[in-house]
């Protein structure tokens, strides 16, 4: 019987997505990639598909996760970019040999070595944090308002002042109990 997993909190960056794969931070933590074959799942939809995973490069791979979100948070709140995270970074960059191609449709595909695919993966990963957290792509990073979940997102809206890493979950959450807290304290109605 094959267990459920939780679903991906996809977005449209692909450093900060990674470290959506543990969400709830704060609260209940949600693990996302807790199996190799699911850090392998979540590969596949960005489009860095390899064969398999083993627990030694699931641990690698949560190392980085772990690092970027400290990075991106420490570069978030305009704090010092803490070093233990910043040496994974570039580490994981530098072992990762993987290519930029062009498809016939005009979009860029990575091509990964098949001898290292999970480590080149990790390695375009670590790639995007470092354009991300460098300031190099137009956007801002910032950390979700919710109280349990704090995640690292990169905002690209027109104004820069989004407030939740994604308004399906954390959004839609924090305004229920908004809603819910203020029908607590309005006075009935009296006929």
């Amino acid at each position: 019987m094959r267990t459920r997993f939780p679903e991906f909190r996809l977005g449209p960056v692909l450093a900060t997505s990674f470290t959506g794969t543990l969400s709830e931070r704060h609260g209940d933590a949600v693990e996302r990639i807790p199996t190799p074959q699911r850090l392998v799942d979540w590969l596949a939809v960005y489009g860095l598909a390899v064969d398999s995973c083993t627990a030694a490069q699931l641990d690698l791979a949560r190392e980085l996760r772990e690092s970027i979100h400290a990075a991106a948070t420490a570069a978030a709140i305009e704090e010092a970019l803490p070093a233990s995270a910043v040496l994974v970074i570039n580490n994981r960059s530098t072992h990762g040999r993987a290519a930029a191609v062009l498809t016939p449709e005009g979009r860029r595909r990575w091509r990964l070595g098949p001898a290292s695919a999970v480590e080149d993966a990790l390695g375009v990963i670590a790639a995007d944090a470092i354009s991300v957290i460098s300031g190099e792509r137009d956007g801002k990073l910032a950390l979700c308002a919710s109280p349990t979940c704090r995640a690292a997102f990169f905002d690209t809206s027109r104004s820069r002042t989004r407030r939740w890493c994604d308004m399906n979950t954390c959004g839609n959450r924090e305004k229920k109990a908004r809603f819910h807290a203020g029908r607590r304290t309005t006075p009935p109605r009296t006929a």
